[in-house]
């Protein structure tokens, strides 16, 4: 729990100092880039203050002048601050649409390039791709946690259609990504954080000559990621 609080008060201090002199400078300035920045060293920063030896295999398949769309799995709340300051260049991810609606917050999320989305609405989620595609069109990453919810025990969930549509719209390089370990240290359902070690792998991007139909590209992310996880939670 001590580990908790020291990851949490870090994050309330970084986003004091977020508030107070990185967003007016964007609100000026006009450029997100100095809150991108700072906002994902606290995240980072955060996480290991807690405990969590992040190990990364992959990373040196990517071409940072390239513009790619992640899909992870995901199971903890400490996947976010975990694996996207470890995404090359800058990326985008999709975002409660409430959370547009307060003034400067929504101002900021605009700013950034995030994208609202409305889990409820089939023609929401429909709207949500075709911003995703827009985003992915301006050069910046999108990262996908493709199951859309938080697996319970560490095993793969159905995936969401949504990402695979963005896939064929924008003909980028899909990257799968298999987080594993953050089951281990703060599973769905704890408050707390414990030592641990994590592994993120950043699989072969597969390319759109490769992608075959949605539901081929569908299977071939699944078995990659189902492949990067340790045999007691593949699936």
């Amino acid at each position: 729990m001590i580990r908790t609080v020291v990851m949490l008060g870090f994050w309330a201090i970084a986003l004091f100092i977020a508030a107070v002199v990185c967003v007016p400078w964007v609100l000026i300035s006009g450029s997100i880039a100095p809150l991108y920045r700072f906002g994902m060293w606290a995240a980072y920063s955060g996480v290991r203050l807690a405990g969590t030896r992040v190990k990364t295999t992959g990373l040196e398949r990517l071409d940072p002048g390239r513009t790619y769309i992640f899909m992870s799995n995901h199971v903890s709340n400490i996947d976010p601050p975990l694996l996207l300051p470890l995404i090359p260049g800058r990326t985008s991810v999709m975002a409660r649409h409430e959370l547009f609606n307060y003034p400067i917050l929504g101002r900021i999320m605009r700013m950034g390039s995030l994208v609202p989305v409305n889990r409820g609405s089939r023609d929401a989620g429909i709207a949500a791709v075709r911003a995703a595609e827009q985003v992915v069109k301006q050069g910046i990453s999108m990262t996908i946690f493709v199951e859309g919810h938080r697996s319970f025990d560490g095993k793969l969930l159905s995936f969401k259609k949504g990402p695979f549509y963005l896939a064929e719209l924008c003909q980028v390089p899909v990257v799968p990504l298999t987080i594993s370990g953050t089951h281990n240290v703060m599973p769905k359902g704890r408050f707390s954080i414990k030592t641990g070690e994590v592994s993120v792998v950043f699989h072969t991007a597969i390319e759109p000559t490769n992608f075959g139909s949605r539901e081929e590209l569908m299977s071939k992310v699944r078995a990659t990621i189902n492949g990067g996880l340790p045999a007691e939670y593949q699936s």
